[in-house]
């Protein structure tokens, strides 16, 4: 939210407060899907069934130390980028955020299919970071890794800010945002996989799905059993578009070296021309 300066005083805060708190409970909807944010005032509010999504960086904080800050700017800039814009491809996406170098989305999931592609997305998303790598490992930088979460429940939808300032934004409350965001840290740390899933989201999806997610828990390490399960997920396509780029390099490199051949026999069997060589 951008700032816009406006004078503050105790009274005007004191009857802000206390129009908030004086507000009646009925102001808040139970709903099981996510409604126009046009209908959010700064006295309602609704507790809805999401899915939320986060992802952000492991170990963010190494790598000013890896590269200069022209370099640093435009590895967040290509992450964040496409992060935003693989979620905001997905219908059931209602909300994007940004903080730092985390981005997290705000699914609607009334149907069981919703709730697998807010998985999907995730799946996606650790696809995405494969190919940022294959960009900046091609450039000299360093790779990257990321910690996934995705969470399943209620969570309350609010309009929040300085009313009559323009200052204002809907913000997410609830343990399903917690817990995507728990997990997410969890992702690509100490052994863990890329993607950590809420037993709330793995209850909800088909067979075939769930043989690609692991439990985590039931051992030492967690006694109280099962907690949550984990995946090295992936979008097929992604992954194979992916696999194909890098397939094509050394082909693209046999067919210069044949045509650099070529060139040379030419060379030796006519006259050398002038050629103008422009440097970039």
């Amino acid at each position: 939210m951008e700032s816009n300066w406006r004078n503050y005083t105790s009274d005007d805060s004191d009857d802000r407060l206390q129009e908030i708190l004086d507000a009646p409970a009925g102001s808040y909807e139970e709903l099981d899907y996510i409604p126009d944010r046009a209908r959010l005032t700064y006295r309602n509010g609704f507790y809805v069934n999401c899915t939320a999504v986060f992802i952000d960086i492991r170990g963010s904080s190494k790598l000013p130390a890896l590269h200069t800050t022209p370099v640093l700017g435009k590895i967040y800039r290509a992450y964040i980028s496409e992060c935003v814009a693989l979620l905001n491809t997905f219908r059931q996406c209602k909300e994007i955020f940004i903080a730092g170098d985390c981005v997290s989305g705000i699914f609607d999931t009334p149907l069981n299919e919703d709730v697998g592609a807010a998985l999907l997305a995730a799946g996606s998303l650790n696809s995405l970071i494969a190919h940022l790598n294959y960009r900046l490992e091609k450039k000299g930088y360093a790779a990257i890794s990321c910690g996934i979460g995705v969470s399943y429940g209620r969570a309350l939808m609010l309009k929040s800010g300085y009313n009559g300032s323009g200052v204002n934004d809907v913000v997410w409350m609830g343990n399903v945002v917690n817990d995507a965001s728990n997990l997410c840290h969890q992702g690509n740390k100490g052994g863990r996989s890329p993607v950590q899933v809420a037993t709330t989201v793995y209850q909800k999806q088909e067979k075939r799905v769930k043989n690609f997610l692991m439990p985590v828990g039931g051992n030492l390490l967690y006694p109280a059993g099962i907690t949550h399960y984990e995946g090295d997920i992936c979008n097929i396509g992604m992954r194979e578009w992916l696999n194909n780029k890098k397939a094509a390099i050394p082909l693209n490199g046999l067919l210069s070296l044949m045509s650099g051949q070529d060139a040379f026999a030419n060379l030796i069997s006519s006259p050398p021309k002038t050629k103008k060589v422009n440097w970039i």
